[in-house]
Protein backbone atom coordinates (compact mmCIF):
# COMPACT_ATOMS: atom_id res chain seq x y z
CA UNK A 1 0.00 0.00 0.00
CA UNK A 2 1.13 3.40 -0.85
CA UNK A 3 0.16 6.50 1.07
CA UNK A 4 -1.22 9.58 -0.47
CA UNK A 5 -2.56 13.03 0.96
CA UNK A 6 -2.62 10.93 4.16
CA UNK A 7 -4.83 8.10 3.41
CA UNK A 8 -4.15 4.53 2.10
CA UNK A 9 -4.21 3.69 -1.51
CA UNK A 10 -2.98 0.46 -3.62
CA UNK A 11 -0.09 0.73 -6.06
CA UNK A 12 -1.10 1.93 -9.49
CA UNK A 13 -0.57 -1.78 -10.76
CA UNK A 14 -2.99 -2.95 -8.25
CA UNK A 15 -5.73 -0.34 -8.80
CA UNK A 16 -8.43 -1.08 -10.96
CA UNK A 17 -7.09 0.31 -14.87
CA UNK A 18 -3.59 0.63 -13.21
CA UNK A 19 -2.45 -2.44 -14.82
CA UNK A 20 -4.37 -1.19 -18.04
CA UNK A 21 -2.65 2.18 -18.25
CA UNK A 22 0.60 0.54 -18.03
CA UNK A 23 0.27 -1.70 -20.90
CA UNK A 24 -1.24 1.50 -22.58
CA UNK A 25 2.37 3.27 -21.62
CA UNK A 26 3.82 0.29 -23.23
CA UNK A 27 1.73 0.40 -26.38
CA UNK A 28 3.18 4.09 -27.11
CA UNK A 29 6.66 3.24 -26.11
CA UNK A 30 6.47 0.12 -28.67
CA UNK A 31 4.65 2.23 -31.03
CA UNK A 32 6.98 5.07 -30.90
CA UNK A 33 10.29 2.76 -30.78
CA UNK A 34 8.27 1.28 -33.95
CA UNK A 35 7.96 4.65 -36.24
CA UNK A 36 12.22 5.29 -35.27
CA UNK A 37 12.86 1.95 -35.87
CA UNK A 38 10.85 1.76 -39.04
CA UNK A 39 12.85 4.75 -40.42
CA UNK A 40 15.87 3.77 -39.40
CA UNK A 41 14.97 0.54 -41.36
CA UNK A 42 14.47 2.77 -44.22
CA UNK A 43 17.43 4.47 -44.00
CA UNK A 44 19.84 1.45 -43.61
CA UNK A 45 18.08 -0.65 -46.73
CA UNK A 46 18.65 2.73 -48.68
CA UNK A 47 22.30 3.13 -47.35
CA UNK A 48 22.79 -0.82 -48.18
CA UNK A 49 21.47 -0.93 -51.20
CA UNK A 50 23.27 2.59 -52.59
CA UNK A 51 26.20 1.35 -51.22
CA UNK A 52 25.91 -2.56 -52.63
CA UNK A 53 24.87 -1.25 -56.06
CA UNK A 54 27.18 2.07 -56.85
CA UNK A 55 30.35 0.81 -55.02
CA UNK A 56 32.92 -2.47 -55.30
CA UNK A 57 31.90 -2.82 -51.44
CA UNK A 58 31.55 -6.32 -50.54
CA UNK A 59 28.19 -7.15 -49.36
CA UNK A 60 28.76 -7.35 -45.56
CA UNK A 61 31.18 -4.27 -45.68
CA UNK A 62 28.41 -2.25 -47.23
CA UNK A 63 25.71 -3.56 -45.02
CA UNK A 64 28.46 -2.35 -41.66
CA UNK A 65 28.37 0.95 -42.70
CA UNK A 66 24.54 1.07 -43.53
CA UNK A 67 24.17 0.06 -40.06
CA UNK A 68 26.64 2.71 -38.33
CA UNK A 69 24.59 5.28 -40.44
CA UNK A 70 21.20 4.41 -39.40
CA UNK A 71 22.38 3.76 -35.76
CA UNK A 72 23.42 7.73 -35.52
CA UNK A 73 20.00 8.14 -37.26
CA UNK A 74 18.29 6.30 -34.06
CA UNK A 75 19.99 7.35 -31.50
CA UNK A 76 18.75 11.11 -32.29
CA UNK A 77 15.18 9.64 -32.52
CA UNK A 78 15.37 7.86 -29.44
CA UNK A 79 16.53 10.31 -27.61
CA UNK A 80 14.67 13.05 -29.08
CA UNK A 81 11.40 11.24 -29.23
CA UNK A 82 10.75 7.95 -28.24
CA UNK A 83 12.71 8.43 -25.15
CA UNK A 84 12.53 11.66 -24.52
CA UNK A 85 10.59 11.99 -21.59
CA UNK A 86 13.41 9.85 -19.69
CA UNK A 87 16.81 10.71 -17.61
CA UNK A 88 18.82 13.28 -19.50
CA UNK A 89 21.30 13.29 -16.91
CA UNK A 90 24.52 11.50 -17.90
CA UNK A 91 24.93 11.97 -21.64
CA UNK A 92 27.86 10.48 -22.08
CA UNK A 93 27.15 7.27 -19.87
CA UNK A 94 23.94 7.17 -22.02
CA UNK A 95 25.79 7.15 -25.44
CA UNK A 96 28.55 4.80 -24.80
CA UNK A 97 25.94 2.28 -23.74
CA UNK A 98 23.90 3.00 -26.74
CA UNK A 99 26.89 2.56 -28.98
CA UNK A 100 27.77 -0.72 -26.87
CA UNK A 101 24.26 -2.22 -27.21
CA UNK A 102 24.28 -0.86 -31.17
CA UNK A 103 27.93 -2.48 -31.58
CA UNK A 104 25.90 -5.80 -30.35
CA UNK A 105 23.16 -5.57 -32.70
CA UNK A 106 25.57 -4.54 -35.49
CA UNK A 107 26.82 -7.69 -34.89
CA UNK A 108 23.80 -10.16 -34.36
CA UNK A 109 22.46 -8.40 -37.82
CA UNK A 110 25.00 -8.20 -39.70
CA UNK A 111 26.02 -12.14 -38.77
CA UNK A 112 22.75 -13.22 -40.42
CA UNK A 113 24.01 -11.75 -43.14
CA UNK A 114 27.39 -12.79 -42.87
CA UNK A 115 26.18 -16.59 -42.36
CA UNK A 116 24.13 -16.37 -45.48
CA UNK A 117 26.40 -14.60 -47.92
CA UNK A 118 29.56 -16.21 -46.95
CA UNK A 119 28.34 -19.53 -45.02
CA UNK A 120 25.62 -20.75 -47.77
CA UNK A 121 26.21 -18.07 -51.12
CA UNK A 122 23.19 -16.64 -51.12
CA UNK A 123 24.28 -13.52 -52.37
CA UNK A 124 22.38 -12.20 -55.06
CA UNK A 125 20.32 -9.05 -54.63
CA UNK A 126 17.49 -10.12 -53.45
CA UNK A 127 18.93 -12.63 -50.79
CA UNK A 128 21.31 -10.10 -49.02
CA UNK A 129 18.44 -7.57 -48.99
CA UNK A 130 16.15 -10.62 -47.22
CA UNK A 131 19.20 -12.01 -44.70
CA UNK A 132 19.91 -8.36 -43.25
CA UNK A 133 16.21 -7.96 -42.86
CA UNK A 134 15.79 -10.82 -41.03
CA UNK A 135 19.32 -9.41 -39.33
CA UNK A 136 17.81 -6.34 -38.66
CA UNK A 137 14.72 -8.66 -36.66
CA UNK A 138 16.68 -9.66 -34.28
CA UNK A 139 18.89 -7.46 -33.82
CA UNK A 140 15.46 -5.27 -33.19
CA UNK A 141 14.07 -7.79 -30.37
CA UNK A 142 17.87 -6.89 -28.91
CA UNK A 143 18.40 -3.48 -28.97
CA UNK A 144 14.46 -2.58 -27.60
CA UNK A 145 15.68 -4.64 -24.51
CA UNK A 146 18.61 -3.19 -23.94
CA UNK A 147 17.87 0.49 -25.06
CA UNK A 148 14.88 0.35 -22.47
CA UNK A 149 16.51 -1.47 -19.78
CA UNK A 150 20.63 0.18 -19.67
CA UNK A 151 19.95 2.81 -22.14
CA UNK A 152 17.21 5.56 -21.55
CA UNK A 153 16.31 4.74 -18.25
CA UNK A 154 13.19 5.56 -16.93
CA UNK A 155 12.64 8.66 -14.41
CA UNK A 156 11.64 7.34 -10.90
CA UNK A 157 8.03 5.68 -10.73
CA UNK A 158 5.48 8.72 -9.87
CA UNK A 159 3.97 6.62 -7.59
CA UNK A 160 7.09 6.64 -5.38
CA UNK A 161 7.59 10.15 -5.63
CA UNK A 162 4.10 10.56 -4.74
CA UNK A 163 4.58 8.03 -1.60
CA UNK A 164 7.55 9.81 -0.66
CA UNK A 165 6.27 13.28 -0.77
CA UNK A 166 3.20 12.25 1.03
CA UNK A 167 5.55 11.02 3.78
CA UNK A 168 7.12 14.40 4.36
CA UNK A 169 4.01 16.53 4.17
CA UNK A 170 1.18 13.47 5.68
CA UNK A 171 -0.36 14.63 8.93
CA UNK A 172 1.37 13.83 12.42
CA UNK A 173 -0.74 11.86 14.73
CA UNK A 174 -0.50 13.17 18.29
CA UNK A 175 1.16 11.32 20.36
CA UNK A 176 -1.25 9.15 22.82
CA UNK A 177 -2.19 11.00 26.00
CA UNK A 178 -0.22 8.70 28.16
CA UNK A 179 2.84 9.37 26.86
CA UNK A 180 2.64 12.77 26.63
CA UNK A 181 5.42 14.80 28.21
CA UNK A 182 3.90 17.35 30.90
Amino acid sequence: MSVTSGRRTEPEAKRPGGLRLRFAAMAREIAKFGVVGALGVFVNFAVFNLMRHSTDLQVVRASVIATVVAIAFNYVGFRYFTYRDRDKSGRAKELTLFLLFSVVGLVIENGVLYAATYGFGWDSSLQSNIFKFLGMGLATLFRFWSYRTWVFRALPAREAVASAESFLEGPVAPAPAAHRVK
